[in-house]
């Protein structure tokens, strides 16, 4: 299943991808009032609630349906409970910023002052603040269920859906102390994700694992740097289950596992994060 928020008469509603083109899930019986994803998710996107969907969908006269060419696509949710970016999870990255791998993971947080979706433009900052700005393409991994101190094994249970992240880095300020990540990653729009979030079922390979998947860091139309989540330091499975010990997870939290590379990038570039089987996110480079 393929979910999403849609700019619809100055609102952003929920919606579900049918053959027909996306269907807002405001009719559909048992979604919580005002149809947020985010409040999809604490409800709990079960069999049950999908099935309804699936159902409602179905039966819904051709005139409800918002045409592919004609959806415009909001965040799936402006304000997740918590945002745990990894960085220098693929070893190539690491290798970029002249970093040597550590045996853990390089956890961040990022603020909802950050979130933006596709189509919205990534703002440079001031150059005085920060000049050499990076995109980097990644994996987007959404909790569904809560997970405290969670096996490995177990972990993928605990994850509703994955989507596409663009996340932003001010690389020149990371570059002076790797201690500066926080105020590296937190400018505003220097996180987009979306536009679809695409339920588990979707996506995992024949194995139950996701290590098949391609991330693209697109610039300008060509790719920048690619590689297959297969060649994360550490996989999904292992980033949620690690986490989980340190901290609960809860349902609507994102978690970026890392990019195959990063690209700088300047004022008018479009820079994509294509994942097959998942989708495209765009977003254009503006200026502050």
């Amino acid at each position: 299943m393929r979910l999403a928020m849609l700019r619809l008469d100055g609102r952003e509603v929920a919606a579900v991808r049918h053959d027909r083109g996306w269907l807002p899930t405001e009719p559909v019986a048992g979604m919580p009032p005002g149809g947020d994803l985010a409040a999809v998710l604490r409800a709990g996107l079960d069999d049950a609630l999908r099935d309804r969907i699936r159902t409602d969908a179905g039966q819904a006269p051709d005139d409800a349906f918002v045409a592919d060419g004609e959806a415009r696509f909001a965040p799936p949710f402006r304000h997740p409970r918590m945002v745990l970016g990894i960085g220098l999870n693929h070893r190539a990255h690491a290798e970029d910023l002249g970093t040597v791998q550590t045996d853990g993971p390089a956890s961040f947080l990022k603020a909802d002052h950050t979130i933006v979706g596709d189509g919205d433009a990534i703002v440079l900052p001031d150059p005085a603040v920060a000049a050499r700005i990076t995109s980097e393409a990644e994996l987007g991994l959404v909790i569904g269920r809560r997970a405290w101190r969670v096996d490995e094994a177990d972990a993928l249970a605990h994850v509703a859906a994955v989507c596409c992240v663009l996340d932003q880095t001010a690389e020149d300020v990371l570059q002076c102390d790797p201690r500066f990540l926080t105020r590296a990653k937190n400018h505003p729009t220097f996180l987009s994700f979306g536009p679809e979030l695409v339920t588990l079922d979707e996506v995992l390979g024949a194995d139950g694992a996701l290590d098949h998947l391609v991330v693209e860091t697109v610039r300008n139309g060509e790719v920048h740097r690619a590689a297959p989540v297969a060649d994360l330091a550490m996989g999904p499975a292992e980033l949620v289950a690690f986490h989980s010990r340190v901290m609960p997870l809860e349902p609507g939290d994102l978690i970026l596992t890392g990019t195959p590379g990063a690209a700088v990038v300047s004022a008018g570039d479009v820079m994509t994060c294509r994942i097959a089987g998942v989708g495209d996110l765009t977003n254009p480079v503006a200026a502050g």
